[in-house]
This record gives structure tokens, C-alpha cells and sequence, in this order.
């Protein structure tokens, strides 16, 4: 049974911060507190970056709202991002953290296509197109396993520099390649996205807070 959508059918998300205002919703922590980050931050689409299966929920063609902060379908029904995601991307962007995706969509074209329509405040009024923010995109059907293979030959890094965010548990198995994957339950957002960094480097013996000494056990 497809999930529930987090939203009523043709009611538009609340709005995202304006392109002046993204200082508005703060860095996450782990972002800017000197430790050691991984290399490549690695993002599911459906149910982690946005509430909804972008191969079952929506129907084509889609069309962009005149600020771009989310789309209408075929249907006229809306789908926009998590709140917290545009500046979890932005900021990561800003801290010059390569950034990823891995999706077993069956509609990756259309998956690409709510990319470049969704835009994200950029800073200096200015917004830019959300797949830009992405330096790899691995989205097509089957095991994530293979798409970290290509994310592996493309960027050259070790397994154990990629952190993954994804919302089903099945694919955890990408751990047995060294990834470190964080399971989010109500999609991305600050709180969940520095939980994961906290992990990833618990998992690779980092300190995980500024005043840590040896790696602590951080609570989910």
C-alpha cells in the first residue's frame, strides 16, 4: 500500500524561506563545528528529500509554481520538498561537501525533472535550480549497492568517506561496502541530518563533539 502523503490532496506546501532569508533556518551543527565530515553527502529522493514517491504519486506533466518553491501535476496536486532540505543542500554546497544522490525510482526522468523545476535560495535574491546542488546523481531502478559502485568510480573516494540518507532499511545493505547509512523516518532535516554526521564519524572513531575525547555513543 503506497505511504500516506504528508499533505492534502491540491494544497500547497507552506512556502519555503525567501531567496533573501535563508540565513533564516540555521546551519546544521555539524557543519560548522571542526570536525572531520565525510566526503560525500548521499541522499535518497522519495521520502527523504521530498514526501511523496515521484514514480506513484505523480502524474505528468508537472509545472512549476511561479517561485519555484514546489510544483503542481497533471492533477493540480502539489509536491515540494521537506522543509529543511533547501538549506540542508545549500549549506552543504557552502561548505564545499560534494553531494549525491541514489534512487530506485521507475520514473527517474521525472524524478530529474522535479530537480530542475524545485529551486532553492541561493543568497543575493537569487535562486538556483535543486539539481545543481547535486555533483552525482546515480537514479534508476535497482539495488543501491550499484549505484555506490558508480558513485565509487566516479568520485574516486573510499566507501568509508560516503554517508548515505535514506528512508528504507532494506537498503542498509550498501554498510557491507563501507558506506555508513542513516535511516530517517519523517524525511531530512537538521536534527536527522546531524544525528547521521554524528554516526558516521562514531563508526570511523572521530570525535563527535567538539569536547569529546574518545568517540561517545550518540543517541538516536
Amino acid at each position: 500500500m503506497p505511504k500516506k502523503l504528508s499533505k492534502a490532496p491540491n494544497e500547497a506546501p507552506p512556502p519555503l524561506p525567501s531567496s533573501t532569508d535563508t540565513s533564516i533556518i540555521p546551519t546544521p551543527s555539524t557543519l560548522t563545528d571542526s570536525l572531520p565530515l565525510p566526503k560525500l553527502i548521499v541522499f535518497d529522493l522519495d521520502y527523504t528529500l521530498w514526501p511523496f514517491w515521484v514514480d506513484t504519486h505523480v502524474t505528468p506533466p508537472i509545472k512549476a509554481s511561479s517561485g519555484h518553491e514546489h510544483v503542481k501535476d497533471r492533477l493540480g496536486e502539489s509536491y515540494a520538498f521537506f522543509a529543511e532540505v533547501p538549506s540542508i543542500l545549500y549549506s552543504l554546497r557552502e561548505h564545499g561537501i560534494l553531494v549525491g544522490a541514489a534512487s530506485r525510482t521507475h520514473a527517474p526522468d521525472l524524478g530529474k525533472e522535479m530537480l530542475r523545476l524545485l529551486q532553492i535560495p541561493a543568497g543575493e535574491g537569487k535562486r538556483k535550480k535543486s539539481i545543481d546542488f547535486f555533483d552525482h546523481m546515480e537514479i534508476y531502478p535497482g539495488n543501491k549497492i550499484t549505484h555506490f559502485n558508480k558513485l565509487q568510480k566516479a568520485t574516486g573516494l573510499r566507501y568509508e568517506e560516503m554517508l548515505f540518507f535514506d528512508d528504507e532499511s532494506r537498503n542498509k545493505n550498501v554498510e557491507t561496502l563501507g558506506v555508513h547509512m542513516h535511516l530517517v523516518r519523517d524525511g531530512v532535516n537538521r536534527a536527522a541530518f546531524d544525528i547521521g554526521v554524528r554516526d558516521w564519524r562514531k563508526k570511523h572513531g572521530h570525535p563527535v563533539a567538539v569536547t569529546d575525547g574518545p568517540p561517545s555513543r550518540v543517541k538516536d
